[in-house]
C-alpha cells in the first residue's frame, strides 16, 4: 500500500527543512502532488515518489542514514530502505545483486560487494538477536550510479558485542581494531572467510573503500590504508554505521 505524507512529514523524513523541500519542488527535483477538495487545495508527497528521490540521490539518502544513526529519537525510516528483519534485508540484498548485474562493468566484482554488504548486514543481525536497544534491523540504501552502499543499525555495537567473549577490550578504537584483524568466534571460520577479517579483506585486495562507525571510533579502509585507520570521533554511534564504496 502506498502511503502519501504531508509536507512537515516529508520535511522530516528527509532530514531538511519545508523550504528546501519548496525548492525542489519548483525546480522538479522532487515534485509535490495536489488534491483539490471543493475550493481547498492540500499539498503531499507520494511515497513512492520520495523512495525513488532518494534512490537517484545518495547524498540525501546518507544524511537521512547519519540522522538514523545519531538521532536518540530517529525518525521512521521509509519502508524501502529499513529491513526490520534478516528475511527482508536478503531480499533487499538479493535486490542489490541483480541491479549490480546488470552492469557489465561490474561483472568481475559484483558478487564481492553483495558478498561484504551482506557481512555487514547479517553482523547486524547475528549480535542483536532479541537484544536491540530501541529500533530493529537496518537502514541500507545505495546507488549503483555512485557505486555506494549505506548500512546502519542502532544496535549494542561493536564494543559490547565484543566484550562478551573480551571483556578486558577498553574501548572502541580497540574493539574496530580488534573486529577487522582477530579471529575471536569459537566457531569454525566460514569458508569464504570470516566476518569483518573477511570484509577487510577485499576491500583492500579489490581496491574497495569501506568508512564503519561503532561507538566513537571510526574506521577507513582502502587498498591505500591497509593498515586501517582507526581514529576517535565526536559523533557517537551507540550502533554501527558503514559505507561502502566500489
Amino acid at each position: 500500500m502506498n502511503t502519501e505524507f504531508t509536507i512537515r512529514e516529508t520535511a522530516n523524513k528527509l532530514a531538511v527543512n519545508q523550504q528546501t523541500l519548496r525548492r525542489w519542488d519548483k525546480s522538479g527535483r522532487l515534485k509535490a502532488k495536489r488534491k483539490q477538495t471543493g475550493k481547498i487545495s492540500r499539498y503531499y508527497y507520494d511515497e513512492n515518489d520520495i523512495e525513488n528521490f532518494l534512490s537517484n540521490n545518495f547524498q540525501v539518502l546518507l544524511k537521512i542514514a547519519q540522522k538514523w544513526a545519531l538521532d536518540p529519537n530517529p525518525p521512521e525510516i521509509l519502508r524501502r530502505f529499513h529491513c526490520p528483519d534478516r528475511s527482508i534485508f536478503k531480499a533487499r540484498l538479493s535486490r542489490l545483486e541483480y541491479d549490480l548485474s546488470q552492469n557489465y562493468n561490474l561483472t568481475k566484482i559484483f558478487p564481492l560487494i553483495v558478498a561484504v554488504t551482506g557481512e555487514i548486514g547479517n553482523n547486524s543481525f547475528d549480535h542483536n538477536l532479541g537484544n536491540w536497544p530501541d529500533v530493529p534491523g537496518t537502514f541500507f540504501g545505495y546507488n549503483t550510479n555512485k557505486r555506494k552502499v549505506v548500512l546502519v543499525d542502532r544496535g549494542q555495537g561493536v564494543l559490547k558485542t565484543l566484550r562478551q567473549v573480551r571483556p578486558t577490550l577498553p574501548d572502541h578504537l580497540e574493539a574496530l581494531k580488534v573486529a577487522f584483524t582477530e579471529i575471536i568466534s569459537g566457531r569454525a571460520p566460514e569458508a569464504r572467510g570470516n566476518g569483518l577479517k573477511y570484509v577487510r579483506k577485499v576491500v583492500v585486495d579489490y581496491n574497495f573503500k569501506l568508512f564503519f562507525h561503532s561507538g566513537d571510533a571510526v574506521l577507513s579502509l582502502s587498498k591505500i590504508n591497509k593498515t586501517l585507520k582507526i581514529e576517535k570521533n565526536p559523533d557517537f554511534v551507540k550502533g554501527t554505521f558503514a559505507i561502502i564504496n566500489y
